[in-house]
């Protein structure tokens, strides 16, 4: 959805600007006062940087460490092992998906990166079945992955519900807005791992090349080494680092086609280190609305007329699902 500056500068700039560090546990468990400076810091932060990080959550440790072992388990397995996870039928929306496989929308070269999704189950003749694929599960090669990734992905669900209360709160929405939206949404857990860098990878490709996400919202889980950039106002690289067991949110596509770019849907990307030798794991949570929802211009945030037409959040979905070369074919 944003427009690619082409005259970046591509050295991450030195100044005081950085993402604002707030207390999720200040709004669900705070006074009104509490909930109400909340709200006002995350539509600032997002209005100003497209990020938000969250110093304390509902999400504990324990659970955030027990998920990152199981996941570098599964990675640090041989390629023979991992592709037998690989689910054609769900189109990448589930399972393991290999090296190089995705991309920037604008971009030719593969993003430095494999990755495992976790989506949203539901009963056999539920109205959502037909859109959502079973999940994969390696337990047979490692235990215990399933009850951990579960657990997170529940966890994550919940938060994501509490953040967007916030932004419901801060845009003058009813508090139901949001909640019906994701109500059984199409929300994804991505564990990612980005290897050691190589000589025998693509000349001028990176961990994950500059993008916007497709959601309404991410809930990035700490990674476990720098990388992310955003791309502020002036066309510089802001680096967005946190501490451990701080959570980054950002907002996605579906977040500025609802408010009119009002929260704009912002560009970043994970830069290759230093250290070549050095791997990254990370583990954001795309949350996206359920099938039925149709994603159209708040009336607050209409001012002089809607920027994107109204669209089906299945349809979005699979459009850029497509541009980012999980869907072949299907363009």
């Amino acid at each position: 959805m944003a427009i690619h500056n082409t005259n970046i500068n591509t050295n991450p700039k030195d100044s005081l600007r950085k993402v604002p560090e707030l207390s999720l546990l200040s709004f669900k468990n705070g006074s009104n006062n509490d909930r109400v400076d909340f709200v006002n810091k995350t539509m600032a932060g997002l209005k100003e940087y497209g990020f938000i990080i969250l110093k304390d959550h509902p999400i504990t440790a324990a659970a955030m460490k027990n998920a990152y072992e199981k996941v570098a388990q599964f990675f640090s397995l041989p390629v023979e092992t991992k592709i037998r996870f690989i689910s054609e039928k769900a189109g990448g929306q589930r399972g393991y998906t290999g090296f190089g496989k995705e991309h920037a929308k604008t971009s030719s070269l593969p993003d430095l990166k494999e990755f495992w999704h976790v989506g949203r189950e539901v009963p056999e003749g539920h109205k959502f079945s037909s859109f959502y694929p079973k999940n994969v599960w390696p337990d047979d090669v490692v235990p215990g992955f399933k009850a951990a990734l579960e657990k997170i992905y529940f966890d994550l669900d919940e938060t994501s519900g509490l953040l967007l209360d916030a932004i419901g709160m801060g845009l003058d929405l009813p508090q139901s807005y949001f909640r019906s939206m994701i109500q059984d949404g199409n929300s994804i857990l991505r564990p990612i791992h980005y290897p050691p860098i190589t000589k025998d990878m693509p000349v001028g490709a990176v961990r994950s090349a500059a993008h916007e996400d497709i959601n309404l919202i991410t809930i990035l889980m700490g990674a476990t080494s720098s990388g992310l950039e955003l791309l502020d106002h002036d066309g510089t690289w802001l680096p967005v680092n946190t501490k451990e067991g701080e959570l980054i949110v950002d907002t996605g596509d579906m977040m500025s086609v609802l408010t009119n770019d009002v929260l704009p849907s912002t560009t970043h990307r994970v830069v290759n280190p230093d250290n070549i030798a050095t791997e990254r794991y990370s583990m954001p949570y795309f949350v996206h609305p359920n099938p039925e929802t149709v994603l159209r211009c708040i009336d607050q945030c209409r001012g002089n007329g809607e920027k994107y037409a109204p669209i089906n959040s299945h349809e979005f979905l699979m459009q850029r699902l497509a541009e980012i070369g999980l869907l072949e074919g299907k363009m």
